[in-house]
């Protein structure tokens, strides 16, 4: 029986227009992701190589001054890519991995971006993980909606009752076919992926695995909740598309317009504005009250002393000081909200495993929106450590030649990942459980 019906089941137009449009679209979500991964190593690469003749350039042209060589010196702060993020681009297409900073005001140089064709910015990336959460569901309904109403419409239901020695057995082995299917097909894309995208095969490579054959169960699981409704195909697939549409695109509309108005961020071009309008201030403002109060965020430089009169390297440094220390409570405001607003969507997407399962990729693959701040953070700290580095030195008239050159390369941020596979799937797990329960127990009397 089971050879008979895996014979059936592929001689359906439907099987193979599924294996075409999923084998297609799975190779061009892969080559979407390896020419993502290439366009972010390319930048890091050419970044490695230009940091060190920016350097070299600079120091011949402003050799004497070393206040003014570092009006222009950039050192550049880069956060590797997760070879992972082909898989789940998230929003790093849109947010910077390579921060090039001068010791002057911060908050300004953080939120620049590249240029990026908005008919993209529209469309989306269609990556691998969009292909799992959107396609694989539409493509499992397609197979099982009328695996059982069409048996009962054609009237061989009956035949199967009397000559099969279990119905339900019958249903599970229909059922078990296609799920074992889409499987395999999926597992064709995650080994396709592993090679072209050289993804190691890690714990984190493994999550996605994992939390991808699980999500694909839950909709196995919608999909036999309904079948077991025993109601008509039509019906059946009226119910299943609506399920559909409501869990991967309504909710997650409604779920992120709830947390954006419940979290309202000021956009980081207004914080920019702040923090420049803060600096410009300083041009008017009395150069001995711009010093004292650099000199109480930096006790160690007060040696320097007060100049009222003249232009000065640290009266220039203390003004652009001046400016990310008074923007600085905007921009924690700003991160702790984004913050809130992660936690938010972590604790409601456990409920909706379309969005559990987008958030967990992006969190596995480091392209999420808390692991941007984490970067930002980390490229305030760099900065930091670069001005105390050289402040001591401009405020003593050092030259150029003062500094060793060649001991200042890109430095690398560490993304840490804390994703917990049980924490993040046991809400799934017990929905999968809680669907084929009901349907199992409400059905046990149409079954021998």
């Amino acid at each position: 029986m089971y050879i008979l019906l895996i014979k059936q089941f592929f001689r359906t137009k439907t099987v193979v227009l599924a294996f075409g449009i999923l084998i297609v679209l799975g190779i061009l979500s892969i080559s979407t992701g390896k020419q993502f991964l290439n366009q972010k190593q390319i930048a890091i690469e050419k970044t490695i190589e230009q940091q060190q003749k920016h350097i070299e350039t600079q120091t011949t042209l402003h050799k004497d001054d070393l206040g003014l060589l570092l009006y222009y010196l950039k050192f550049s702060f880069i956060k590797n890519i997760n070879p992972l993020a082909g898989i789940s681009i998230g929003q790093s297409d849109l947010n910077l991995h390579i921060q090039n900073v001068t010791i002057l005001n911060l908050e300004g140089q953080k939120y620049d971006t590249d240029l990026v064709n908005p008919m993209r910015l529209h469309v989306g990336n269609l990556d691998l993980s969009f292909l799992i959460i959107f396609l694989f569901p539409l493509v499992i309904i397609a197979l099982t909606f009328n695996i059982l109403s069409e048996e009962e419409e054609k009237g061989t239901w009956k035949m199967v009752t009397i000559q099969g020695p279990s119905t339900f057995k019958f249903l599970l082995v229909k059922l078990s076919i296609r799920l074992i299917f889409i499987f395999l097909v999926l597992t064709l894309l995650f080994l396709l992926t592993k090679f072209v995208l050289g993804i190691p095969f890690s714990m984190n490579f493994l999550y996605i695995i994992s939390i991808s054959y699980l999500y694909l169960l839950f909709w196995f699981a919608v999909c036999f909740f309904v079948i077991l409704l025993r109601k008509s195909s039509n019906i059946n697939a009226l119910v299943l598309l609506t399920s559909w549409l409501i869990l991967v695109v309504f909710l997650p509309v409604l779920v992120n317009n709830y947390i954006t108005n419940a979290y309202p961020i000021e956009d980081t071009f207004a914080m920019t504005i702040k923090q420049r309008d803060e600096y410009h201030k300083k041009w008017d403002t009395d150069k001995k009250e711009t010093l004292e109060k650099f000199y109480k965020h930096y006790p160690q430089f007060t040696k320097y002393g007060i100049k009222d009169k003249g232009f000065s390297w640290l009266w220039y440094y203390a003004m652009q000081q001046m400016g990310d220390d008074e923007s600085k409570l905007e921009r924690e405001a700003m991160y702790l909200k984004i913050n809130k607003r992660e936690t938010l969507s972590k604790a409601i997407s456990q409920f909706f495993p379309p969005l559990q399962v987008q958030l967990s990729m992006n969190e596995i693959a480091n392209t999420s929106l808390s692991d941007q701040v984490a970067f930002l953070n980390a490229t305030t700290k760099f900065h930091e450590a670069i001005r105390l580095q050289f402040y001591p030195k401009i405020f003593d008239n050092l030259s150029a030649t003062a500094v060793n050159w060649e001991g200042y390369k890109p430095e690398y941020f560490k993304s840490q990942n804390r994703f917990s596979l049980f924490k993040n799937t046991i809400y799934m797990v017990l929905i999968i459980l809680f669907l084929t329960g009901i349907a199992i127990l409400k059905n046990k009397k149409y079954f021998s």
